[in-house]
């Protein structure tokens, strides 16, 4: 499985009102491994940024003015995420924007979402943690995720961050939830470890016809024990 984590920095908040891209950051994962390929670049938008953005990420209009446009480095960019699932914090927001830029340049190839599908870790966040802060600062802050570097918003850098939040998200339970409120383990923190590309890949053991066939046997039994109520039967059905 191909997974790409993305972020981008912006003029603004809105393509709409004509806001352009100023810089994106993927990280490649292969099985849930960060694989070291990695995409960033930094864009020419063509128009002066908002004051408010300078604030978020620090790019600022001379540092872009050398930089290339969107459509000098589009193909480079589509190859990198073709056919990947993206793994994005707060999804609807970098997919408009790559969204805008290409319906700009006239591409025929469709919305990014014809490209790849869209895991948006915000709306992961909210359903697994209802009610408290989901930024990606409190994420850290949750799963034990070193940002100490992340002064100001970076596309690259944030994707980094990403992908180590999205395997501490989806690796296990890092905390527990008692009445509602998160609590963790007094003195310890969820461990981040990243699996080297180079290691290889688990073995997968399926089961021999023979243990199929006794799977199916203990199942039957389970259905007549329990009245015809054997929750296995029924997913599998």
């Amino acid at each position: 499985m191909r997974q790409v984590v993305l972020d981008t920095e912006t003029t603004g908040l809105e393509p709409a009102q004509g806001h352009r891209i100023i810089e994106v950051g993927c990280v490649e994962m292969v099985n849930r491994r960060v694989t070291g390929r990695t995409y960033h670049q930094y864009l020419n938008p063509d128009r002066e940024i908002d004051a408010g953005a300078v604030e978020v990420h620090g790019i600022t209009n001379q540092f872009l003015a050398d930089k290339p446009r969107f459509a000098d480095v589009a193909e480079a960019f589509l190859a990198f995420v073709d056919g990947a699932e993206l793994i994005i914090h707060n999804a609807p927001f970098d997919v408009g924007f790559i969204d805008h830029e290409l319906s700009m340049l006239g591409d025929d190839g469709g919305p990014l979402e014809t490209r790849c599908s869209v895991m948006d870790t915000l709306a992961l966040a909210r359903d697994m943690h209802p009610g408290q802060k989901n930024s990606l600062d409190a994420l850290c802050k949750r799963y034990g995720v070193d940002n100490s570097e992340r002064d100001l918003h970076g596309a690259l850098l944030d994707a980094q961050i990403l992908a180590d939040v999205y395997l501490a998200m989806t690796g296990g339970q890092a905390s527990l939830q008692l009445g509602g409120e998160e609590t963790t383990r007094p003195g310890v923190k969820p461990a981040i470890r990243r699996v080297g590309p180079d290691r290889p890949a688990l073995v997968v053991v399926r089961a021999s016809e023979q243990e199929q066939v006794a799977h199916r046997e203990q199942l039957e039994a389970i259905q007549e024990a329990s009245g015809g109520k054997c929750l296995w039967k029924e997913l599998e059905a």
